[in-house]
């Protein structure tokens, strides 16, 4: 197979800027624009309030526990099939034809919401479906460049300097897009105004599409440096490379201890992204009318853009502190501080100042924990180069997570009558994570 070389700036500008243009799905799509605009067009007709009710597939439910539910379906489907078609990827060299698939499939996807629609909410949802799957089906490839460009001592700052790239690219579309909703929004009573909600899915979709042209005109086409003929059995191959994987963690116990810590802390973590919108939507006190409205919306998305600019702080931060105390303890310390979030929220947060103050611990160590993660991981691979398969199964155990996390939130959210009750159960993750890492080495750097 083909070397790549290590800490090559320009390879590193290409594969960061890929965070660059797909951070927005995470922004706008699942936390901050899309979120809001589902809640509405649920619970209201026209400027009439109707209720959280839905119906989807003849069944009623609370809006925001279908929404948890279709997520985490989309998720299963990302489980299923990506960790055959790294397999593939890996055999025959060609992972970045992969990266460009899901690429598109989920820029695509996002402009598709254009048409989101409460009156046919089940095929409305279709589209969020595929952006879901092609976002996360593409971070399997992006992911597995890692320890292939960057050596191990650079792998925590390669690391936090792509999820920092992501955080400022997403929050300067969040911001043109908040722009556009609150200066020229278009009122359908006068005719004034130019802008739909809307056009920030159509926006979203381009700006991931066109800005990963830079990271797929720069990476490498191949991995391999033989052109393989035999491509019979490509995915008994993909099942095979698979096997391989999971047996080589069996053997290595940090590397064991580490993802299964990973799974829970992790599992906190991607709930906290998926559902925190929505969790202050119907949790918190904005006051009542058409103007309370209007500030919980702006308020929410402000929220989210003090949660973006402090996470490029806090990947920084907690890149630096990683070289000083090592990655695990540092990871620790971060868990520590979810745990306290979550404290917080269940018990003190009802009022939009107690929000704001949960947004910036948020925001401290969402990207640090998550920078962190990606590169200890790397760190504790063995020599290998068939790198897509091991962050496939990295990938597995994340998505497996976040679908038990995101369907227990929404089940006793559902039984509960509320979601405040769903958030001891991100406590109880976050502990078990914690103390799985008691058991990690904390030699790692």
């Amino acid at each position: 197979m083909q070397t790549l070389e290590k800490d090559n700036a320009k390879t590193i500008k290409a594969w960061t800027f890929y965070d660059w243009a797909n951070s927005v799905f995470p922004l706008v799509i699942t936390s901050a624009i899309f979120p809001n605009f589902y809640d509405y067009v649920t619970t209201h007709n026209g400027k009439e309030f109707i209720g959280h009710t839905v119906t989807f597939f003849g069944k009623e439910f609370e809006n925001q526990n279908i929404y948890s539910f279709v997520y985490a379906f989309a998720l299963a489907i990302v489980v299923v099939i990506t960790p055959v078609l790294s397999g593939i990827a890996d055999y025959l060299g060609n992972k970045k034809r992969f990266l460009q698939f899901f690429c598109y499939l989920g820029s695509i996807s996002c402009m598709c919401l254009y048409f989101f629609s409460r009156k046919s909410l089940e095929l409305s949802f279709i589209p969020f479906i595929t952006a879901t799957v092609g976002f996360w089906g593409s971070l399997v490839y992006y992911n597995s460049y890692l320890p292939q460009i960057a050596s191990a001592e650079n792998q925590d700052k390669v690391s936090a300097r792509g999820f920092s790239m992501g955080y400022f690219g997403s929050s300067l579309l969040l911001i043109i897009c908040l722009i556009g909703i609150m200066v020229f929004k278009r009122n359908d009573v006068t005719g004034t105004g130019f802008f739909r909600v809307e056009y920030s899915f159509l926006l979203t979709g381009l700006w991931w599409i066109g800005f990963a042209q830079y990271t797929f005109k720069n990476l490498p086409d191949k991995t391999h440096s033989d052109e393989i003929t035999d491509r019979s059995g490509l995915f008994s191959k993909g099942f095979k490379e698979l096997i391989s994987v999971f047996k080589q963690i069996k053997k290595i116990s940090q590397l064991r201890r580490f993802l299964f810590s990973y799974f829970f802390y992790n599992m906190g973590v991607q709930t906290v992204m998926v559902v925190a919108v929505l969790f202050a939507r119907n949790e918190i006190d904005w006051g009542t009318g058409e103007a309370a409205e209007k500030a919980k919306t702006t308020s929410l998305i402000v929220s989210i853009l003090i949660i973006q600019f402090v996470g490029i702080l806090g990947s920084f931060v907690f890149s630096r502190l990683s070289g000083k105390i090592g990655n695990v303890r540092s990871l620790m310390i971060a868990i520590f501080i979810w745990i306290f979030i979550c404290c917080f929220t269940y018990l003190v947060v009802r009022l939009p100042m107690h929000f704001y103050v949960v947004a910036f611990l948020v925001g401290f160590v969402m990207g640090g924990i998550q920078a962190l993660s990606r590169s200890t991981y790397s760190k504790l691979l063995p020599p290998t180069e068939d790198h897509a398969s091991f962050f496939s199964f990295y990938d597995v155990m994340e998505k497996m997570g976040m679908i038990i996390g995101t369907v227990s939130f929404g089940m006793i959210s559902e039984i509960m009558g509320g979601m405040r009750p769903s958030v001891l159960s991100l406590i109880l993750f976050f502990v078990i994570g914690f103390i799985g890492l008691l058991f990690v080495p904390k030699t790692i750097k």
